[in-house]
């Protein structure tokens, strides 16, 4: 089984670069499951339920967020449309699991490829040098109890790179592949670890690389510069998709091999 994870999305470049290259990609690799971070795809802050709608049209089986998930408002109703054991395309756009309790949305759904196989994907979120959320190693351990798939894909949306790696090495064997969000950097640590799971620390950014993280290279220079605030906008030059491919083993959800992939223009 191949599972692509394309990396966090960022504004109209991101998408547009996405949808050049995700299609082929997916018929090159025999993709099964397609996963995106789409938190940043509208505009560079959040998405919208329209942008997430585009994207399911583009293949996508499920979105993932993290901080950002709030920030464009109508998306709460969106999630909100969708009981938990629905499997539309509302009820497939995930918020992190260790979010404050009585938020709107799911952090984890568990569905069935169009070949037959059972699958799971969580989003959660890192507490190091983030706001508002729960432990993340121990919601993990309560999501996994209740998950019957044996391909179980994370997304871990965190800042510090020392907790990403803890959280790899503490969901070894437990889950097909932790794949790290949020720094827009992608990472060349990607590796199986002993137990079976794929893990890097970072996909990277489905985005405009002459940026800063995806940000206008000159607003944020200004920032640095002067210390004084000032709108980020997204930048539009030189995108590029950053994604990870990851093949298992359908029946143990055991990896056996994983790769980075970065497609531009």
């Amino acid at each position: 089984m191949n599972i692509l994870f394309i990396g966090d999305i960022f504004g109209s470049a991101g998408r547009r670069i996405v949808r050049e290259h995700i299609g082929h990609v997916r018929a090159a690799h025999a993709v099964d499951l397609v996963v995106i971070n789409a938190e940043n795809a509208a505009g560079g802050f959040g998405v919208t339920p329209q942008i997430a709608e585009d994207l399911f049209e583009l293949g996508a089986d499920v979105l993932t967020t993290g901080n950002h998930v709030w920030d464009k408002r109508e998306l709460i109703d969106y999630m909100n449309s969708v009981p938990a054991n629905s499997h539309e395309a509302a009820r497939r756009v995930l918020r992190p699991i260790n979010l404050l309790p009585g938020l709107p949305g799911y952090g984890m759904y568990e569905g069935t490829t169009e070949g037959g196989i059972g699958y799971a994907v969580i989003d959660v979120m890192g507490r190091v040098f983030m706001n508002a959320t729960n432990d993340p190693f121990h919601a993990i351990n309560d999501v996994l109890a209740a998950i019957k798939a044996k391909v179980i894909v994370v997304d871990f949306h965190a800042e510090a790179t020392s907790e990403k790696v803890a959280m790899g090495w503490h969901l070894d064997g437990r889950v097909t592949a932790v794949l790290g969000t949020h720094t827009h950097i992608p990472t060349a640590d990607e590796r199986v670890l002993p137990g079976g799971t794929a893990y890097q620390t970072d996909v990277g950014m489905s985005g405009p690389y002459d940026s800063v993280i995806g940000v206008e290279k000159e607003l944020v220079l200004h920032r640095f510069l002067t210390g004084m605030p000032g709108k980020f906008e997204a930048a539009k030059g030189n995108p590029k998709m950053c994604a990870t491919l990851v093949t298992c083993d359908p029946f143990t959800g055991r990896a056996s091999a994983i790769q980075r992939i970065m497609l531009g223009e």
